[in-house]
């Protein structure tokens, strides 16, 4: 079988020029800046010495000035959460299969990973089961995790349910990390917001969402999540598409507004053609901390 991370390399070169990795690779690093130090030992201060790196409760008690001394961390962790419930075999708004969409966005992250010395690792899932892989560094782990998503994802596969992986991310998931979450469009409720800020507290959290194919009129088109079809009468009525896209419009909005009520930094792509820009925009908006996205329609389709 060809190598899946072969391709998304070969992808990544095909529509980004040099000066585009290159700012891609800052975006990357600079997700870490400021976060890059652990504590090593306090030692008495010199002149010199940073102010703000006093320890004054350490100062108090010992009667001196002592200033908290640092190392680098060398290598960072990556962990691509991603559903690999059903839906996501299901069509995108580019007419791709959101599948392919989210192993080349794996592979994107992953690989930028890769360049820096990073660990990535892989947590994915279904309403019925979640697979922790733990980050381990190098291009093979990439591939071997690339290829789990790719032979998890059916459209036969128990349905999305991204609101357990967050559980076990808490549970289960030990260090701080950058998490990226590649799923559809999900709406968290209350008890995915809950979870999302208390994961936002232990780590650095982004959030890319493929887009669902919009409302479909081929009378053989079917609903993934549900598995009913879609009466071609409906779905060609102009007055039922005016009402959808105005409810899913609303709907998007109330997304964002959840996103942004977490400061948690979401993009959206469309398909594989708009992935490298929404990768490099999301890495942006969390640097700056900035809001969540403009909006989508859903559907959730597949033809």
């Amino acid at each position: 079988m060809p190598s899946l991370l072969h391709r998304v390399k070969s992808r990544m070169f095909i529509f980004a020029h040099r000066r585009t990795l290159t700012l891609l690779d800052g975006e990357y690093g600079s997700v870490f800046k400021g976060r890059s130090l652990d504590f090593d030992e306090l030692r008495a201060y010199v002149p010199g010495d940073e102010v703000r790196d006093i320890d004054w409760k350490a100062t108090a008690r010992h009667g001196s000035p002592l200033v908290k001394r640092y190392v680098a961390v060398r290598r960072h962790s990556v962990l691509l959460l991603v559903d690999t419930g059903r839906t996501m075999a299901a069509q995108a708004a580019s007419g791709e299969a959101k599948k392919d969409i989210a192993i080349e966005a794996a592979g994107v992250l992953g690989y930028l990973a890769c360049r820096h010395g990073d660990d990535v690792g892989l947590l994915h899932g279904s309403a019925t089961a979640s697979r922790y892989l733990a980050p381990r560094g190098g291009e093979e782990n990439l591939e071997r995790l690339l290829r789990e998503l790719d032979a998890t994802i059916s459209l036969d596969g128990p349905a999305s349910a991204i609101t357990q992986q967050l559980n076990y991310a808490l549970r289960y998931v030990k260090g701080r990390l950058l998490i990226v979450v590649i799923a559809d469009e999900f709406m968290p409720d209350a008890h995915a917001e809950h979870l999302l800020r208390r994961l936002r507290v232990r780590h650095e959290v982004l959030w890319l969402t493929i887009r669902d194919a919009e409302l479909a009129s081929d009378p053989d088109s079917t609903d993934v999540g549900s598995g009913f079809s879609i009466p071609a009468a409906l779905a060609t009525d102009v007055t039922v598409r005016d009402a959808y896209a105005d409810a899913m419009q609303h709907r998007e909005e109330d997304r964002q507004a959840i996103f942004r009520r977490l400061g948690i930094a979401e993009l959206q792509t469309r398909g594989t053609a708009d992935l490298l820009p929404a990768v490099f925009a999301l890495l942006d908006k969390h640097r700056s901390g900035g809001p969540s996205s403009s909006g989508a329609r859903r559907g959730g389709r597949h033809g």
